[in-house]
């Protein structure tokens, strides 16, 4: 069998490594990602090694004026930005902000690990699973001076299994294929967040590095990021094994499965996790009053009763996603939930706010306006 992943949003699955401001040049509103190894091998025939190394030892980014004959001659591949105006933004852009993250690839080109399915499946099959009771458990163990490192393991454990018995053995998804470099661009984020001004009103604004925000009516004064997307419609297709053995009553017997593990159960598990996913972003773009990203969010619960009718699912997959796409227990204003926060050195200010939590978004532009959140997907299997 194949799996056949669709990106409805601008989507990155990253291998954790950065295109740095020396590793590419911006010429004629693309990224030239520069062939260092062709540059030095011509360099090293004459005397201006010595000033290339100079500059990538010293500069912030390279100088275009004396280099970028490399961004026309010596790119290794080319990315368009996403719109043409994002070039004017990278000019004026922050050094800190220029390392632009990449796809995940190998020597045959990008692809999507199937690691980044499993986990999302995974995610929402103890989602489905979890209880009040389960989740109060998990507070319980910050009660000490010092929070556990893995609070939530035993508890996962019990959901699913643990080792040869976890109910996730049951499918396998395989790397994708390598798809064609045309399916990606360089994408500009902004991080909005929630204002104040009177208690239950909320208006929107954005971020500012290293800290502040400003009105949100003005995003071209907030920090951006540039991040390299597989565009909406990319398709991404790999080998999907399902072990039917599983079905077997006595060998859910012998590990303890109460009922049988089918993928129909783990997509409607997913499914039910994106529609709540998709609830708590709808409010969220109603109180920032985006409209773009409100029809966006709408488009894409809608999806949802067609792909479970289909055997389908959506999913919240990769870079950008934030609490929401990672943690099993979505209701952030829960008593338990409150506690294992504020427990956390990195939430408990935004906590002390008294806005919702999080207050903070990674928004995609499209066509330089905020319209999407990064890397929802449709998956289905033929």
């Amino acid at each position: 069998m194949k799996y056949r992943v669709v990106c409805k949003t601008p989507t990155l699955v990253g291998d954790g490594h950065k295109l740095s401001p020396i590793d590419y040049m911006v010429w004629k509103d693309q990224v030239n990602v520069l062939d260092q190894t062709r540059i030095f091998k011509l360099l090293s025939k004459g005397p201006r090694l010595d000033g290339y190394l100079l500059q990538l030892k010293k500069a912030t980014k390279l100088d275009f004026a004396s280099w970028g004959g490399f961004a026309q001659n010596f790119a290794d591949r080319r990315i368009p930005f996403e719109s043409a105006a994002y070039s004017a933004y990278w000019d004026r852009a922050p050094i800190e902000s220029l390392s632009i993250p990449t796809f995940s690839a190998g020597v045959s080109g990008a692809y999507l690990p199937g690691a980044a399915i499993k986990g999302a499946l995974r995610t929402g099959m103890v989602f489905s699973r979890a209880t009040p009771a389960a989740l109060k458990e998990v507070a319980s163990r910050f009660g000490g001076e010092r929070p556990p490192r893995r609070p939530a393991e035993s508890v996962e454990e019990h959901l699913l299994g643990s080792g040869g018995s976890n109910r996730m053995r049951f499918v396998m998804a395989s790397d994708s294929a390598p798809i064609n470099s045309s399916n990606f661009k360089v994408h500009l984020v902004r991080v909005s967040t929630l204002q104040s001004k009177t208690p239950g009103a909320y208006s929107l604004a954005w971020k500012q590095a290293p800290r502040g925000a400003v009105d949100g009516k003005r995003p071209e004064d907030s920090t951006p990021a540039f991040a390299e997307m597989a565009v909406p419609g990319t398709v991404f297709e790999g080998d999907w094994n399902e072990k039917h053995f599983f079905d077997s009553p006595e060998i859910r017997k012998v590990l303890r499965w109460s009922e049988p593990v089918t993928r129909e159960r783990i997509f409607t598990a997913a499914n039910q996790y994106a529609a709540k996913q998709l609830e708590i972003q709808r409010q969220y773009a109603q109180w920032t009053g985006l409209p773009h990203l409100l029809a966006q969010i709408d488009r894409l619960a809608a999806d949802i009763a067609n792909l479970q009718a289909n055997g389908s699912c959506l999913l919240s997959i990769g870079w950008g996603a934030g609490l929401f796409g990672k943690s099993a227990f979505l209701d952030t204003n829960d008593p338990d939930t409150r506690k294992i926060l504020q427990a956390q050195n990195f939430y408990s200010r935004a906590l002390q706010t008294g806005l919702p939590f999080p207050k903070t978004r990674r928004i995609v532009f499209q066509n330089n306006q905020p319209a999407a959140l990064p890397g929802w997907v449709e998956l289905s299997v033929y």
